[in-house]
């Protein structure tokens, strides 16, 4: 395959992929404190995935839209960077409101616009990285994007603890109300996001269509040379619409939980979005934007089917994850439910601490897993680094000394910074350059999906089958670790 993109300096990919620092104080201030601040607003525990399913949902809409928007988008900004400029904006603002929330209700919706925001600044810098490195350096720019985002992790997952015993800000408040510890964690992470992608914006300089189809002209993918298949979305839009309606029926029939409303929701929505495809089919009307994606969806390359059960599993143990390790530590290990005693919140703030560990030995990790994938390739050292993160979190219910979790982060941090790279380096070299942004986009699916999932079935799983204790489902994704290993190791190379 020839490409003949100059290659970049360390600087100019590090300069590239500084932004991640930033967009990840967002995303670890997200996953490591809204759980928390859902609680002391009056979310029981078993609500907590439902809340949740604001995150994965807004990702699953958002990335494949901006993919493409911003394949298609060229202006004095560039390419990607005007989605880093917009997004980071929005992101900044949610970040200042977030905290303040009144309500349960406000804080869900918040989480919402939030997480929107925060996807319309990453989502284009995945396709960056495709843009302006040539073949060969791809895997040095997602891996320097994974240790901007265990850096950055790092530090935004401990402010909570650094803000309370470096400058004596409370970590507890009144019922109902958010510990100051927490609030200005998010002022100061929200300050960090701004100047961080600010610094990629104007440092980083992009190629333009013209440029990147002159360099790209010879360059022939799998996906390119895939058979253009007259794809039937009528029959598929039946099947998904009655699996799903089925699934309404035996909810409502049966009076089981309200979260596999959910799961009834995504069914059928599937199958109505392949219904109207299959009208734009019928009209010739496929030059558009939703027929597109949508089309693009059920011809990706064969590396992205392969890989979407390794992201399945892979993610369905990481929202786990973080869902429920501050509700299974601070009942687990320190004794309490109870989001106003000083135990609760020692335990949420260590759980912050155990987060800025795990993401700092991801920030290591991305220096050691090129080193590992040349001895033993690239799929050996993935399935690998999921077995330690099984490993991590299936020793939580081992370890009573909760000041001992801190070991169990290294294998979790091998297995996020391995999350973070080894499947896009796998990929990168089967996704057409003029598509990079809507396969990014639609490679997101398989990380969304199985987040509803969780979200739909954690808390079910929890009640019936583990006396509703936490600690479990990080069994389960410890499990589900174990089945993203074996899955890539079933991925076939060309």
């Amino acid at each position: 395959m020839k490409n003949n993109k100059p290659d970049l300096s360390f600087w100019q990919i590090w300069n590239m992929c500084f932004g991640f620092l930033g967009i990840q104080f967002g995303f670890a201030l997200q996953n490591g404190n809204v759980s928390r601040i859902f609680q002391t607003l009056g979310a029981n525990v078993d609500d907590i995935p439902i809340l949740w399913v604001a995150a994965p949902l807004t990702g699953l809409i958002v990335q494949p839209i901006i993919g493409y928007w911003s394949d298609k988008t060229w202006g004095k900004l560039g390419r990607r960077r005007p989605f880093f400029l917009y997004g980071a904006i929005l992101t900044t603002l949610s970040l200042f409101i977030m905290p303040n929330s009144p309500t349960l209700w406000i804080a869900a919706g918040m989480l919402w616009i939030m997480d929107a925001s925060i996807n319309v600044t990453m989502e284009p810098f995945r396709a960056l990285v495709g843009d302006n490195l040539p073949n060969k350096q791809r895997a040095t720019g997602y891996a320097m994007q994974s240790f901007f985002i265990g850096v950055g992790a790092v530090v935004a997952s401990a402010l909570p603890w650094m803000m309370t015993n470096w400058f004596d800000i409370a970590n507890t408040a009144a019922a109902g109300q958010i510990p100051d510890s927490v609030k200005y964690s998010f002022y100061f992470g929200a300050v960090v996001l701004l100047v961080a992608v600010g610094w990629t914006i104007i440092t980083t300089k992009e190629y333009s269509p013209e440029e990147l189809a002159a360099f790209n002209q010879q360059e022939q993918t799998a996906a390119e040379q895939a058979v253009s298949a007259q794809i039937n979305f009528s029959k598929g839009g039946s099947v998904f619409t009655v699996l799903g309606l089925a699934v309404l029926g035996l909810v409502m029939g049966l009076n089981l939980e309200k979260e596999l409303y959910l799961l009834a929701a995504g069914l059928v929505s599937f199958g109505v979005i392949q219904f109207i495809a299959a009208a734009l089919q019928a009209k010739n009307h496929t030059s558009g934007g939703f027929y597109q994606v949508v089309n693009d969806v059920f011809t990706m390359p064969e590396a992205m089917k392969q890989l979407a059960w390794v992201q399945f599993f892979s993610w369905f143990a990481l929202f786990a994850m973080w869902i429920y390790t501050t509700s299974a530590v601070t009942s687990f290990h320190y004794g309490s439910s109870d989001t106003s005693s000083a135990a609760y919140n020692n335990g949420a703030d260590w759980v912050g601490i155990l987060f800025a560990a795990y993401n700092g030995f991801a920030a290591l990790a991305a220096l050691c897993i090129p080193i590992i994938v040349k001895r033993v390739g690239l799929k050996l050292a993935h399935a690998l680094n999921l077995i330690l993160g099984a490993l991590g979190l299936a020793s939580f219910m081992f370890i009573q000394d909760p000041s001992l979790l801190i070991w169990p982060m290294i294998g979790i941090g091998f297995a996020w910074a391995s999350i973070l790279s080894l499947p896009y380096a796998m990929l990168s070299t089967s996704v057409p350059s003029h598509k990079m942004g809507v396969y990014m986009g639609i490679f997101n699916f398989f990380i969304v999906i199985p987040q509803l999932l969780a979200a739909s079935v954690l808390g079910l799983i929890l009640r019936h089958f583990f006396q509703n204790q936490p600690i479990y489902a990080l069994m389960l994704g410890a499990m589900s670790f174990v089945l993203a290993a074996v899955a890539v190791l079933r991925v076939k190379q060309s």
